[in-house]
């Protein structure tokens, strides 16, 4: 998670905003309120993309793919890419 972390928000950089500090999102695809959510589905998000007003958060999951037209699995694959060995 901290090499996830260490990326910056994936949202700021896909928005042309550059690095920015990231925290680290839980994906909560296919979970139940009680189930924890894997360390292997991360995103970095900086903490307004995280959970600010106009983040994932703040504006939920619908909210927040209607307002970006990226959903949290979009946001994996770019992640995914991003920490691919070169």
């Amino acid at each position: 998670m901290a090499r996830v972390a260490a990326l910056g928000c994936i949202l700021c950089r896909h928005l042309g905003w550059g690095e920015t500090p990231a925290q680290v999102h839980h994906l909560r695809e296919e979970q139940g309120a009680g189930q924890r959510a894997s360390d292997m589905l991360t995103v970095p998000l900086c903490p307004e993309h995280h959970s600010g007003a106009t983040g994932v958060h703040g504006l939920g999951r619908r909210g927040f793919e209607a307002r970006y037209k990226l959903s949290e699995l979009d946001l994996l694959a770019m992640t995914l890419q991003l920490l691919e060995p070169k």
